[in-house]
């Protein structure tokens, strides 16, 4: 499963962070790497700090937008040092392990990492279903991007391979282990159809009246909030979305189309 685990770095400043999660990945046996707009790339200082892992460096997908970063995920985890407002499904990289135990073997998870200087903006974590936090020493809670990396790879690869997973017992016990009986009819709706129905409900609520544009509140975040908790499934988005669409043609009048 480790082949659907993608690492979202986000306007990355360094190019030796670039380098070295690159390292970080191959090691806890990652592949893919993408980069959103980062500030240099390729340069002479990454290929330096990739040291083996120059594989992954150079397959590495340069992406303008986390849209396209997103692109076919359907799980999306942020990483974020920052208390929020409004207060967010957050756990610790260990508490991570089991939830994604529990995750559909068609899952696509990326992980997000912010920039250098200032982590990811409350607009991109809003596009995640879980953040998670690294309890660090709380006099000196700085983490290096790299280094946050190294570590959530170590967790991702002991939640979905195991710590033995190369010893020929290990490999024996797994095919012998019962599938675990969580399924589901339908896959999940990816990150980007989740946030295509967010966006269409808040034009609906706008167009009925129900939400003020100029004085929002928290109202849009709590939906987000909700919805991505919730991680509907893609028949659940198309039964939503085609219950938006009907409400819309009701606030046109009888004379629409």
């Amino acid at each position: 499963m480790l082949d659907k685990v993608r690492m979202v770095m986000v306007e990355t400043t360094h190019p030796g962070n670039i380098g070295a999660a690159a390292r970080a990945m191959k090691t806890m046996g990652l592949s893919d790497l993408r980069l959103v707009a980062p500030k240099i790339h390729p340069s002479a200082e990454a290929t330096a700090r990739a040291s083996g892992a120059g594989d992954v460096l150079a397959a590495a997908q340069v992406c303008a937008t986390l849209d396209e970063a997103l692109d076919g995920a359907t799980l999306v985890i942020g990483t974020s040092a920052r208390q929020r407002r409004i207060p967010w499904p957050c756990l610790t990289p260990r508490q991570l392990t089991a939830q994604l135990a529990r995750e559909p073997e068609d899952t696509r998870i990326a992980v997000l990492f912010g920039r250098e200087d200032r982590g990811l903006t409350n607009d991109e974590l809003h596009r995640c279903n879980l953040h998670v936090s690294v309890p660090t020493n709380p006099d000196y809670g700085v983490l290096n991007v790299a280094s946050a990396i190294q570590l959530m790879a170590y967790e991702l690869r002991l939640a979905l391979v195991g710590e033995d997973a190369d010893l020929p017992e290990a490999r024996s016990r797994r095919e012998q282990m019962p599938l675990p009986e969580m399924f589901w009819d339908e896959p999940a709706a990816s990150n980007q159809a989740v946030q295509q129905f967010l966006d269409h409900l808040q034009r609906v609520m706008e167009d009925s009246g129900f939400l003020d544009p100029e004085q929002p509140g928290q109202v849009m975040t709590r939906m987000r909030r909700l919805f991505l908790r919730a991680r509907p499934d893609k028949m659940e988005i198309s039964i939503l979305r085609g219950t938006l669409v009907a409400l819309e043609k009701r606030l046109r009048g009888p004379d629409s189309r």
